[in-house]
């Protein structure tokens, strides 16, 4: 089966062709660092990692593109608030998100540009826009872009600009020449980051630096373009308007936006006080976990966050791991149904629900052959394991992940200890004394297992 990818462009599934055969260029919207990661940029980042690695696991040489906005609006004015250089909050968050997507094991991206390091990118592009009469210059030195000038603005969003302008308001002040245009350069405020610009010191829009930092990156036209839903309208649509408009050339070939975090039902946002970052989430669940968490619903599906969602990831995890639990190292193989069934999921618009299913029915094969050929099993469990790797999940020690978790509690010293002493209980036939030792330890969220090989424990 070939392929296919919703393209948002054109609102429906296509197959998926690359400019150049075996060959993939992709871009996606990263952060603006001024606060820490919360759930809804790891969904973005972990469903866009997703991607990059099924590519190349399907043989694709793929160059990937997660920017960093490190200059905005927000950037500044979190700087002013506590009183130092945007530089120093910038690389403070940079170095947070880097390591809160390293311990959900996202793949660092084969190019990862800030905007601060592509002014001459963004002058030039802002410069070759106002050459072709696509952005003009105030008396006061912004820069904007001419909307109307973009014969197909609102190609990706299906928004008119009739619809647009009938609500867009503008300010007296505004020296817009339509309540549409949008800045493509800011001229300089008191006590603002400013850099040397042809229409005075100033810094850039928010917009024109991904398409100066894509087009630098990946060429005038690429293959995939990704981020989440919000960015659509306006960020998206006006990147598709700054590229082409400076280019003349079409931007992007597919599409591809995830879907919003919700909270138990309702939108994350920070007014309704349901707004989790990465950390908060992580002081309660492992890294894995909420990375499974994430993969259960389809990228273009809301994804809804509550406690019974996380515990459920925790289970299947649980699951997966007691399967490749105790199996010798193998070669993967004896699994071709179960991979073809993975592969069809993931070529179905990267399907990880579907995915997911497929690797849970070959953990029950595990389950059922082990006992009567532990060498067919060991070699369906890296066969599992294979199909984790592209999902990110199932690479830890199954031991070390059912025996770890926990921060609080029994040591593992003290838990084999008290196996210890049920054993030796149980040699005796002191059965009261062994269930109590069971019990101590369940009621401390310990869980025995007895087997042919001995007694086996886990962590709830």
């Amino acid at each position: 089966m070939s392929l296919q990818i919703y393209n948002d462009l054109h609102n429906k599934k296509e197959e998926f062709q690359p400019i150049e055969p075996g060959k993939v260029r992709m871009y996606v919207c990263g952060m603006t660092v001024y606060d820490y990661c919360h759930l809804g940029h790891a969904r973005m980042i972990v469903v866009f990692d997703v991607v990059y690695r099924y590519l190349q696991a399907r043989g694709y040489d793929v160059i990937y593109v997660r920017n960093i906005t490190d200059i905005d609006d927000k950037i500044i004015q979190r700087a002013n608030e506590r009183s130092e250089p945007f530089t120093e909050l910038t690389q403070r968050f940079i170095d947070a998100m880097h390591e809160d997507l390293d311990a959900l094991g996202v793949l660092p991206p084969t190019i990862e540009p800030r905007a601060t390091g592509h002014m001459p990118e963004i002058l030039e592009m802002i410069q070759r826009l106002i050459d072709r009469g696509h952005a003009y210059v105030t008396d006061s030195g912004d820069v904007y872009y001419s909307v109307t000038s973009f014969k197909d603005y609102g190609q990706l969003s299906g928004k008119s600009i009739e619809d647009l302008k009938a609500g867009a308001r503008v300010e007296s002040s505004d020296e817009k020449r339509d309540p549409l245009d949008f800045a493509l350069w800011k001229a300089a405020k008191p006590g603002e980051p400013a850099w040397d610009s042809p229409w005075g010191k100033g810094r850039p829009g928010w917009h024109i630096e991904c398409s100066a930092m894509s087009t630098k990156a990946l060429g005038d036209t690429f293959d995939i373009h990704g981020g989440g839903a919000d960015l659509t309208f306006p960020h998206h649509e006006n990147e598709i308007a700054q590229s082409e408009g400076a280019t003349g050339h079409h931007f992007v070939n597919y599409w591809m936006h995830n879907g919003f975090v919700r909270v138990n039902d309702e939108k994350m946002s920070k007014s309704l006080d349901n707004f989790f970052t990465i950390r908060e989430i992580m002081a309660h669940y492992r890294p894995e976990e909420i990375r499974y968490f994430i993969l259960t619903s389809h990228y273009r599906s809301p994804l809804n966050y509550d406690e019974e969602h996380l515990l459920n990831a925790r289970q299947a995890l649980t699951r997966f791991y007691t399967a490749l639990r105790g199996l010798p190292a193998a070669e993967p193989g004896e699994a071709e149904e179960y991979l073809q069934a993975f592969n069809k999921a993931m070529d179905d618009d990267f399907n990880t629900p579907e995915a997911l299913a497929a690797m849970f029915e070959l953990v029950r094969e595990i389950n059922r052959v082990r006992a009567q050929d532990e060498q067919k099993a060991a070699r369906m469990a890296a066969e599992l394991r294979r199909m984790g790797a592209i999902l990110g999940i199932l690479q830890d020690d199954p031991e070390q992940w059912l025996r770890g978790g926990a921060t609080e509690g029994l040591s593992d010293e003290e838990i084999e200890t008290l196996i210890q002493q049920r054993l030796d209980a149980r040699a005796e036939k002191n059965w009261a004394e062994a269930d109590r030792i069971r019990d101590e330890l369940k009621d401390k969220g310990i869980v025995l297992e007895d087997g042919a090989g001995g007694t086996t424990w886990r962590r709830e």
